[in-house]
């Protein structure tokens, strides 16, 4: 079975969004940074609620998912389906964009550690305009393991074989999804390891959150995206002081894609119908 290497590094790079909150965008950060069907992926964190609590106020999206993980400070979520979400640390939002959904974002804290991840998922031509889903996942109920070299991965999609065990995720567990994504949180001790199968075909990603992490024998860098080249197999390990990562799976769709801000289709035409769509209220609008 043969192993993933890194194919390619995507430096994460300081920016801002929203009301002007300050993240770090590693995919989706500069043109060809995106790795099919993952568009963009931010991390948040800052000790400074300067840099925090503007937060995200009402906005549109269109045409894929958005994933939230926190893992610090307290977020609320409210959308223009009635939808109220407050996430904490540990607690994930997936959200289907899919037609469109207007929603907010919030900080729950003015002072303290505000901490987490953004990820965008692209959906096929013909999910694109599916109508808007949303759920909370407590932190209680994303399923993990303990690893046998120290450390503890949290399924967040997908299902992971680890150190022997089936472990089905918390969302897409029976890999009926389009795009199949696999999205782990791996907090691995000093010298700690993960080996996965992956589909030969998926698009794999690696994120170093913490510490040194290792594909191989070689060595991401900090608050960097890992793209891996071919392979049925990866291994992933920590440095001598530990470390996290974030690791995404997925099928790519193999289509064109057209982003305009929160918008993401496959044509230029259905980018200015989603601008008339949000201009004129029928963006979020139920479908007759």
């Amino acid at each position: 079975m043969s192993e993933r290497s890194i194919a390619r590094v995507l430096e994460s790079v300081p920016t801002s969004d929203g009301a002007g909150v300050r993240l770090r965008r590693s995919l989706g950060g500069r043109p060809g940074s995106q790795a099919d069907p993952f568009l963009m992926l931010d991390e948040f964190y800052s000790d400074d609620p300067r840099d925090y609590l503007a937060g995200f106020p009402d906005h549109p999206h269109r045409g894929f998912e958005t994933v939230t993980i926190m893992l610090e400070g307290r977020m609320r979520h409210r959308d223009h389906m009635g939808n109220t979400g407050d996430l904490g640390p540990g607690d994930v939002q997936w959200m289907t964009a899919g037609r469109g959904v207007i929603h907010s974002e919030m900080p729950q804290q003015e002072s303290g550690r505000m901490r987490g991840f953004q990820l965008w998922i692209n959906l096929p031509s013909g999910e694109k305009m599916q109508p808007a889903n949303y759920r909370d996942i407590p932190a209680e109920r994303i399923p993990g393991a303990e690893l046998a070299s120290g450390g503890r991965v949290r399924v967040i999609a997908g299902r992971a074989d680890i150190d022997g065990q089936s472990v089905a995720g918390a969302v897409n567990a029976d890999g009926d999804a389009s795009t199949n994504p696999r999205l782990l949180d791996a907090a691995l001790d000093a010298g700690g390891s993960l080996s996965l199968a992956v589909d030969a075909d998926d698009s794999v990603v690696v994120y170093a959150a913490d510490g040194g992490i290792f594909v191989g024998d070689d060595e991401i860098p900090p608050h960097a995206a890992a793209v891996l080249g071919p392979g049925e197999r990866l291994h992933l390990s920590a440095g001598r002081d530990g470390g996290r990562a974030l690791l995404l799976a997925g099928r790519p769709i193999r289509e064109p894609v057209v982003q305009y801000g929160p918008f993401v289709m496959n044509t230029r035409e259905e980018i200015e119908q989603a601008l008339e769509d949000y201009r004129s209220g029928r963006l979020a609008a139920p479908t007759a």
